[in-house]
């Protein structure tokens, strides 16, 4: 996968949710903050977003119109015309004990409003979504679902990512963003990702870049925000991470697949960057894993669905 694909998919965990939610009237919820990343998106009508105080001034959104939120930040909806409006709404759990340096790039809301002719995949992908969430009952949809959350959300920060790189969202390229857009580190970047367990060298990830040894790590480090070897350990580990929370791999095997040719040497590692010994994360990761894949887990601060129409209707 690329760098972007990549990074989200070894930070996920358990199971995403999704939900259209149908309004009328004047309402409003607060949704609390929570330890993964929401969206909302408006199929029909209107509504405003109102960030937790601090965190910018509030967002009116149109049908089209798709919202981000990748920290899990407090925030509410809200209309006051009255209109009938439906929106999608849903939420990821990440594993912020170990957020990769990418999502400090992310502002607490990122708004990618409706254009003609731009995301066209994006919005294929919402498009899918509330039909197969429109339709209870329909064969497949159990496995429809996940699959185009995981799209979803990968396009959601790919149409984030073009607008920040051709300066449209109003900021330098900065910060991630800059890394994966500069020919050299995106290309080292690119490498690391796609072999982990290849025994990379400093000199090695020059070649390949382009530059001379002493230029190559001092902008990788200027940019990546760690010299090329640490950034590779830090990969790894977190790859090691995801690999015990979702398989029954060996550690041994878990440890060659991310590079380690000696368990006793990966075991090491993963104390020190973790705390505790891999086979204690396991355990722990594995049943915190399963129960967030329990349908009827709820997910903090996730907007309810009943809900929704409650408020809908007390305030019509």
């Amino acid at each position: 996968m690329d760098v972007l694909s990549d990074t989200m998919a070894a930070l996920r965990t358990g199971r995403p949710y999704s939900a259209l939610a149908e309004r009328q009237g004047q309402w409003r919820t607060d949704i609390a903050p929570f330890a993964g990343a929401g969206f909302h998106i408006v199929l029909r009508g209107t509504c405003r977003l109102i960030p937790s105080p601090g965190g910018g001034e509030p967002v009116v959104l149109t049908a089209g119109d798709a919202v981000f939120l990748p920290h899990g930040t407090a925030h509410a909806l809200t209309d006051d015309c009255g209109a009938p409006a439906v929106l999608l709404c849903g939420a990821y759990r990440l594993e912020k004990a170990r957020a990769h340096p990418l999502l400090g790039d992310f502002p607490e809301v990122i708004l990618l409003p409706a254009r003609p002719g731009r995301h066209a995949a994006l919005t294929s992908v919402i498009t899918l979504l509330g039909d197969e969430l429109g339709t209870h009952g329909r064969p497949g949809t159990d496995a429809t679902l996940p699959a185009l959350l995981e799209l979803l959300i990968v396009h959601l920060l790919r149409a984030w990512y073009e607008e920040r790189t051709a300066g449209r969202a109003g900021a330098a390229v900065t910060g991630w963003c800059a890394a994966l857009a500069d020919p050299a580190v995106g290309a080292a970047l690119r490498a690391l990702h796609h072999d982990p367990a290849k025994p990379w060298t400093v000199a090695g990830l020059a070649t390949l870049a382009g530059l001379s040894r002493a230029t190559f790590a001092r902008r990788f480090a200027g940019l990546v925000g760690r010299p090329p070897l640490a950034y590779l350990t830090w990969w790894r580990l977190t790859l090691a991470a995801r690999l015990l929370r979702e398989s029954d791999a060996p550690l041994a095997a878990v440890a060659q697949r991310i590079g380690y040719t000696s368990q006793f040497a990966f075991a090491h590692a993963f104390k020190r960057e973790y705390g505790l010994s891999a086979g204690r994360y396991r355990r722990e990761r594995r049943d915190d894993h399963e129960h967030m894949n329990d349908p009827g887990w709820e997910i903090p601060g996730r907007p309810d669905p009943a809900q929704w129409h409650a408020v809908g209707r007390e305030r019509t």
